[in-house]
């Protein structure tokens, strides 16, 4: 029989798409967007620091680059494991925890006298990577109405764009005045004040079905699920591809200087929200039609690059395009997996961020060897047909609802 705790936090709680679109949830909602751009921001801000970071931690800038890659392997293992570790935890509890766990990382970062601290620290951060995709990003249809569920998955999302656009930026400029521990120990009043925001706005979100192991391999066999999980990564994967060595394609324009580049990084980062902002809005309406308009943009517009190197106005173009285009991957991919597994979003959004950071990784490996081997022309063919490899998964993934055991949790 259930306690009387447990079944007042159950009655405080929306049932799915059924929530009210008052401030208070549209404040919840930003608090989410908040805890997306806080992890991905610890996530990439080594990126901006890798030089006074080696310096400091007197390593090479091959291990201190071990920052930035350990992350995002450990965010693909525990993307899956944590919803299964808390199968039973109120999911506004998790997140606080992630986030208090986060801050405790920054914390260790900012005073880390050795490499190896660092790295354990950066290992922790993984963790909190993995776990607030896993769970933050299935939230949306929780908090509000039906109708309003695809703008709420795009505002969650978003904190991802600003992160690139603003997060790092800005923590890469402190760390240039003031040193790059004084850098990461300012992220921790951010993660500080996002915990409060998290559990002072959210609702109490008791697990709608706990996951099991089981769980993800049911849905793995759904038709849905599956081809839209291979052509997400096929997707990422190709994005990263390129996109991971944007400099040096950038460099191949005759009279681009250092200021140009930065602006048209900036250009393509706000490209990118404004791509999260209608991507949303597409995918709330069909979600694999959008992902099929993404992936051949992007495929394309990455392929076209490589023809473009001889003036500064076609790749400017490109390269916005290229933003607006990959702005809309996450939001959408979330939406196409949340419609394909309606009874096990946060399953799905465990697979889908598992995935996703594992392409991360393999991206930005294959865009080295390549690079390496045959220069950054070979870099952009590589990444657009990995791209548009996609557009065959996603033509044959059929949006039919999973069967009942696919979408069942797993008590196993």
């Amino acid at each position: 029989m259930p306690s009387t705790t447990s079944m007042t936090a159950t009655s405080m709680t929306a049932a799915p798409g059924t929530g009210t679109a008052g401030p208070r949830t549209w404040a919840a909602v930003l608090a989410l967007a908040a805890a997306t751009f806080s992890v991905v921001t610890t996530e990439m801000l080594p990126v901006g620091l890798l030089t006074p970071l080696g310096t400091g931690l007197r390593v090479s800038a091959g291990t201190a680059g071990l920052a930035v890659t350990l992350p995002g392997l450990v965010a693909a293992a525990s993307a899956p494991l944590l919803p299964v570790a808390a199968r039973r935890a109120d999911r506004r509890t998790v997140l606080c925890a992630l986030l208090l766990l986060l801050t405790a990382a920054n914390v260790l970062s900012a005073l880390a006298p050795h490499i190896a601290v660092l790295l354990f620290a950066r290992a922790l951060v993984g963790v909190c990577i993995g776990g607030v995709w896993a769970i933050a990003a299935g939230l949306g249809p929780r908090l509000l109405p039906a109708h309003r569920s695809g703008r709420a998955t795009a505002l969650i999302f978003s904190g991802i764009a600003v992160a690139s656009v603003l997060g790092v930026p800005a923590g890469t400029f402190l760390g240039s005045l003031a040193g790059w521990r004084w850098a990461f120990a300012a992220l921790t009043g951010v993660t500080l004040t996002v915990t409060a925001a998290l559990f002072l706005l959210l609702p109490p979100l008791p697990p709608e079905t706990p996951v099991g192991l089981g769980t993800f391999a049911r849905l793995l066999r759904t038709p849905a699920v599956g081809r839209g999980l291979l052509a997400i990564a096929l997707l990422v994967t190709g994005h990263f591809t390129a996109y991971t060595y944007v400099r040096p394609i950038l460099d191949r324009t005759p009279g681009l200087g250092a200021g140009t580049v930065s602006a048209l990084l900036l250009g393509y980062g706000l490209a990118g929200i404004a791509g999260t902002i209608a991507g949303g809005a597409f995918a709330a309406r069909a979600p694999r039609r959008a992902l099929i308009v993404i992936a051949a943009g992007l495929g394309a517009v990455v392929l076209l690059l490589i023809p473009a190197a001889g003036s500064l106005v076609v790749p400017t173009a490109l390269l916005v395009l290229w933003g607006l285009a990959y702005g809309g991957v996450s939001v959408s991919a979330q939406s196409l997996l949340s419609a394909a597994a309606p009874r096990a979003r946060e399953a799905g959004s465990a697979l889908f961020a598992g995935v996703f950071n594992t392409a991360i990784a393999l991206g930005a490996f294959t865009g080295g060897r390549t690079a390496d081997a045959l220069g950054p022309a070979a870099v952009l063919g590589v990444g657009g047909g990995l791209a548009l490899l996609a557009l065959p998964a996603l033509l044959s993934a059929g949006m039919r609802r999973p069967d009942s055991a696919g979408e069942r949790g797993s008590r196993e």
